[in-house]
Formats: structure tokens, C-alpha cells, sequence
């Protein structure tokens, strides 16, 4: 084994074997675990949401007790949408496949790139949130090196990702469950230790809020909390992780998403109700330097001790170093779910073809770089200040949660469907919510820094139209070339059944489909070595990626779909008069499976010369080599490493004039 392969299996691990019929079930998350890697982003942004939230009423903090009410309403009815996509989408997608499918493709782009831009700064603010958490507990002198200590972050998730997600997700369960299980126990005890002042609490809250409407009235009211439950909607970001990450869960999918989706919504409704309900139980006071949750923290177990041994400072330290380590499992929503956004996208020839490879651990290890890529220059470009990302952070969440509840509205008005009146209620009100968050925080953090965000999302979508074009402009010359072809390879006589001669000149032949391409392929070996071959061998490796990576079946159901149009070339061979065979496999690293295949092939027929096509551009460029894997190059230097001769037949690719 080469160096850099140990370095690489010590880091990642060794391969997974996509034949294993048991190998999705092994790899799939159940929704315990699911809650834990999708729901963090959620359940992290308890730290921030409710604090700005209830900040922002200033001397109104009595509208707290409304605001908790409607922060939990809200959390349920999102969710509750978001089930409803789950059972009409069973396949995943979330955001960007509903707004596809239901409002057409343009809207579809927009919620794309929405998710994947909200994805980078999800991962972005959860690193640097948590490491400005941590050394808060160390000496001055380390905050120096935040943006060290940022990258190493960074850079050990993405090593975790490409380990594998449940692999990622089991490491950082603990750190999950910790903060969970302490910030429930911490808001119970806050709840009934202040159990009898609630009627009172109660009553004040009706008396201030009559008294405000009569000094300012109804409509100054209403804006002041309004104003303050946009502001808090930093709590809801996460919500549309299941249904983007459903095809990672335990089958039943649609049973898990939907219990995963409960889970996430009790646990996140009571974590930022219950939070803002014991900031005005307590009374607590913002205190410079110190968040409110560690103010409230600090009032309510701070000063607990048994014996001598002060129990209230060690729980406050480490309730507070758990809030800065969940931030960390936060970061996975990004991971987890931004390179199956991307993959779909790529399904769609919105993004390059090769953010559906996966890796042979299992995972979109072309997705995970990116979104660590793109959050590493986020965090280098903001010198990982929270304070800026936090303006450009959840801008983009309601803008995909606004596109698909329209687009699910849209699905109910139009389709007859048992309960349709409920389930239109239900998306009906979720697309309100959703359209008045992102009205009013684009309006507040537009001049602020949120413009940089739309910015970012505009130039991600005008990326993406020139790559889609790039596409279309392809797949229509080899449609071209697809009834040219056709009608050529239809003009072979009927020879019979030719012998084989193993030790006769053999041309072994890399396709796909059959159409234009292989069989231009085909006829230019006969144009370029004419009445020189014998034998054809047509080999085939099909590609296990994210578009067919949904089980077992859709591995079974490839291999048949290649063996088939492998015996079309092989039929159309002997036609010509000409002995045929196929070889055919299904895998995910294809480099390595063709150089065993090719070795195979060699000791069988020691004349055989390999030929691969590949598409010529008349500019070729970085954006050309980019959008196109080079594989046929690939192949040509390993054969030529072993001896084996190799020729490149380029297939020219002319735009044409409109």
C-alpha cells in the first residue's frame, strides 16, 4: 500500500462494499441518531435565538411571555409543514426538490443556492461560536489564536465527515445529549421553582400590555413584538434539515423523517420557549460580556453547594462549556445535509456532475470539501467574528422555508387530496410565518451586512445558469450525434455469429449508453485501423453515486440497465462480422475496478489494444475541465504504467450558431 493510501485509511477508514445488501441499513441513521446530526442546528440556536429575541423588547419584557407562546407555535407549524413534505417527497430533497417539482426550476435554483449558501454559514457560525465559547474559559492570551483554533475545527470535521455521517454523528452524541439533558433539567428547576409567582406573572403580563396599548397604542405594540419574534428567528434555522437529509435515514424513511421531525420540534420548542419563559421568571439582566443564558445559569444553580464544595460554579462551567460544544455538533447540519443539496442540484446539471461521486467510504466526499472549503474562506474573510456572521446568518433559511411552503400551498390548491383543507392550513400559515421573518430581517440586516449574503447567493446563482447552459449546449450535440449514430449502426448486415480468436488483434472499447458516442467510437477504430481487429470487447463500469444511492435495488437495477445496453454494442459488433463480448461492474471507485478489469482482459487477449472517448472542446479551459471528469485520461495513465497500450479517440463537441 502506497504512503499516502495508509495516511488516507488511517484518517478515514478503509472502503465500505456497495454490494453488501445490508450496507444501507448499516450506514443509515435511526432517528435518535438523525435528531442528534440533523437537530443540533436547531437546538444550538437556543444559545443566540431566544437571547436576541428578548433583548430586542427592551422595556416591553412582559411581551416575553407572547413571545415564548408564538416561538413554540411557530417551531410546531414548520415542522408540522415539513412532515407534510416528508410524506410527499419520501425520497428527500427538502427545500429544493419541493420548490423544483411544485414551482418549477428557476425557484428551484434560488432555494438551492439559498440552502447551500445558509449551509456554508451554518457551518461558518457554529465553529466560530463555539470557539469564542470555549476560550472563554481560558486565559486572554489564547483568544490570539481563534482563528488557529477555528481552522484545526474545521478541518477535524471534515476529516469526521469523510469517515461517514453515522460514524461523525456517534463521535459528537455525547456532547449532544449533555447539553440537552442539562438545559432541560436547568429550565424544569427554573419553571417550578418559581411556580407560585406564574399567576402573578400571568396577570402582569395582561396589565403591561394594556397599559402599552393605551400609552402607545395597538400598532406600536404589535411592531415591538413582531420586531423582536423576527429577530429571535435565528431559533428556527435547521427545522428543513430532515427533509433534506431523508435519504441518510433507517427505512422506513418517511416514518423515521417524521419522527425524527418530532423529536426536533419538542425538544426545540421547549429549549427557546422555556428559555424566554425563565428570563422573565428570573428577571435576569443583560450583563456585558456574559450571555443571559449564563446569567440565568448563574442565578438559578450558581450559588448550590454541599458541604464546602461549590457545586453551582462547577455546573455553570460546565452547562456553559457544553453550549460552546454543541455548536460543533451544530457545524454537522452543514455537512450532513449541504452536500445532498448540492447532489441534487448536480442531478439537474445545476452544479458539476461530480457533486454526485461518492467517496468509498459512502459519503459526497466532493460535497463535504466544498462546504468546508467555502466555510473556511467565509471564517478567513470574517476573521471569524460572530458578530459579522451572525448578520449574514438566517437570511437565507426563510427564503428556502418561504419557497416551500408556497410551492406545497400551491400542490394542495391544485391536487384533490384526502384532509386537503388541513394540510393547505397548515402550509398556508407556515408560509406566512416564514414570509414575515424574512421581510423583516432582510430589512434590519440588509445595510448592516446582510446585502453580503444576497450577494453571495445572486453570484452562486448566475454560476450556476452559465453551468447549466454549458450542459444543455453538450447534451444537445450528443443528441445530435445520438440520431446521426443510430441511423449508421442500423445500416450493419446480419453476419452471423463470428469465432473468437484470443490471439487475434482485439480492440476493448469504454462505453456507456449505447448511443452516439460509443458507436462513433466504435466506427473510428475501424476508420483509423481498417480490417485490423478481430475481436471487440465492450466494458462498462457504472458509477454508484448520490442519483442511485438509494439501496440495494437501485444497485441490482444499474447493473441490469448497463448489461443491457452492453448487449446492444455486442449485438451491433457481430453484425458488422466481428466476434463480441462484455464485461461489465458496479462500483464506486471506477479507477480501480478498470485497472483489475483491464489487467483481466490483457492476459486473455495479449493483442489487445484499450480505447476510451473523450470529449474535445473548441476552448478548452478551467471551466471546461472543471465541469468534465478526465477519466479517460486517468485510465490511458494507468494502462500506460502496466504496459498496456491505450488511445484516447477525442469526440469533437462544436457550438452551434443560433
Amino acid at each position: 500500500m502506497k504512503p499516502w493510501d495508509r495516511l488516507k485509511r488511517a484518517l478515514i477508514g478503509g472502503g465500505k462494499n456497495v454490494r453488501d445488501p445490508r450496507i444501507f441499513y448499516k450506514i443509515s441513521l435511526i432517528a435518535f441518531f438523525a435528531w442528534v446530526g440533523l437537530g443540533a442546528d436547531g437546538l444550538s440556536s437556543s444559545n443566540y435565538g431566544p437571547q436576541e429575541a428578548f433583548l430586542s423588547l427592551g422595556d416591553h419584557r412582559h411581551l416575553a411571555l407572547y413571545l415564548a407562546l408564538m416561538t413554540a407555535i411557530t417551531v410546531i407549524t414548520i415542522s408540522a409543514s415539513y412532515s407534510q413534505i416528508i410524506e410527499l417527497f419520501p425520497t428527500g430533497g427538502g427545500g429544493y426538490v419541493v420548490s423544483t417539482k411544485l414551482l418549477g426550476p428557476v425557484f428551484g435554483l434560488v432555494s438551492g443556492c439559498a440552502l447551500v449558501v445558509d449551509y456554508m454559514l451554518t457551518i461558518s457560525i457554529s465553529i466560530s461560536s463555539g470557539v469564542e465559547a470555549v476560550l472563554s474559559f481560558l486565559p486572554p492570551d489564547f483568544f490570539k489564536y481563534k482563528l488557529t483554533f477555528i481552522l484545526v475545527i474545521a478541518l477535524a470535521l471534515v476529516l469526521l465527515n469523510l469517515r461517514g455521517v453515522k460514524e461523525s454523528v456517534a463521535v459528537l452524541t455525547p456532547i449532544f445529549l449533555f447539553f440537552f439533558v442539562s438545559h432541560v433539567g436547568l429550565i424544569l428547576y427554573g419553571l417550578f421553582s418559581h411556580l407560585a409567582a406564574t399567576p402573578t406573572l400571568i396577570a402582569d403580563t395582561v396589565r403591561e400590555t394594556r397599559q402599552g396599548i393605551q400609552s402607545l397604542g395597538f400598532g406600536a405594540m404589535a411592531f415591538i413584538l413582531l420586531r423582536a419574534y423576527s429577530l429571535g428567528g435565528g431559533t428556527y434555522t435547521g427545522i428543513e434539515a430532515v427533509a433534506n437529509g431523508l435519504q441518510i435515514l433507517r427505512p422506513p424513511r418517511v416514518k423515521t423523517g417524521k419522527k425524527t421531525m418530532f423529536l426536533m420540534a419538542a425538544s426545540l420548542a421547549f429549549t427557546a420557549g422555556g428559555l424566554l419563559v425563565c428570563y422573565l421568571l428570573t428577571d435576569v439582566q443583560h450583563v456585558a460580556g456574559k450571555t443571559l443564558n449564563a446569567s440565568l445559569i448563574e442565578t438559578l444553580v450558581g450559588t448550590w453547594m454541599i458541604g464546602g464544595f461549590p457545586l453551582g460554579v462547577w455546573l455553570l462551567g460546565l452547562i456553559l462549556l457544553s453550549e460552546g460544544a454543541i455548536l460543533f455538533v451544530a457545524a454537522q447540519t452543514g455537512f450532513i445535509d449541504g452536500p445532498r443539496v448540492l447532489g441534487n442540484m448536480a442531478i439537474d446539471s445545476w452544479v458539476p456532475n461530480r457533486f454526485m461521486h461518492l467517496s468509498e467510504r459512502l459519503v459526497v466526499q466532493n460535497g463535504i470539501l466544498f462546504m468546508g472549503g467555502a466555510a473556511v474562506v467565509i471564517l478567513i474573510f470574517t476573521k471569524g467574528s460572530v458578530q459579522t456572521l451572525v448578520i449574514m446568518y438566517s437570511i437565507n433559511v426563510f427564503l428556502d422555508f418561504s419557497l416551500a411552503q408556497l410551492g406545497m400551498c400551491v400542490h394542495w390548491i391544485k391536487t384533490p387530496a384526502p384532509h386537503r383543507g388541513k394540510k393547505l392550513t397548515v402550509n398556508l400559515i407556515g408560509f406566512l410565518m416564514s414570509l414575515a421573518i424574512l421581510i423583516v430581517t432582510v430589512a434590519i440586516k440588509f445595510k448592516e451586512g446582510g446585502w453580503i449574503t444576497l450577494v453571495i447567493t445572486a453570484s452562486f446563482i448566475a454560476v450556476c445558469v452559465l453551468i447549466r447552459r454549458h450542459y444543455n449546449q453538450v447534451k444537445g450535440m450528443m443528441k445530435r450525434l445520438d440520431s446521426v449514430m443510430a441511423q449508421v449502426g442500423g445500416m450493419a448486415g446480419t453476419h452471423g455469429t463470428p469465432a473468437k480468436d484470443e490471439s487475434a488483434p482485439t480492440a476493448v472499447l469504454f462505453v456507456r449508453n449505447f448511443g452516439g458516442l460509443g458507436i462513433h467510437s466504435f466506427l473510428n477504430i475501424h476508420r483509423i485501423f481498417p480490417n485490423y481487429f478481430r475481436n471487440f470487447v465492450f466494458i462498462s463500469i457504472g458509477v454508484v453515486d448520490w442519483q442511485n444511492f438509494k439501496g440495494a435495488e437501485e444497485v441490482k437495477n444499474l447493473e441490469g440497465h448497463i448489461s443491457a445496453e452492453l448487449k446492444k454494442y455486442v449485438r451491433m459488433s457481430r453484425d458488422f462480422g466481428f466476434y463480441a463480448e462484455s464485461i461489465h461492474s458496479v462500483d464506486i471507485d471506477t479507477l480501480d475496478v478498470i485497472e483489475a478489469r483491464c489487467e483481466e482482459i490483457q492476459r486473455k487477449y495479449n493483442k489487445a489494444v484499450f480505447f476510451v472517448g473523450k470529449l474535445v472542446f473548441e476552448e478548452e479551459n478551467l471551466f471546461t475541465r472543471l465541469l468534465h471528469n478526465q477519466t479517460a485520461f486517468s485510465i490511458q495513465r494507468i494502462l500506460q504504467f502496466k504496459g498496456i497500450p491505450s488511445i484516447v479517440l477525442p469526440i469533437r463537441v462544436i457550438k452551434t450558431v443560433k
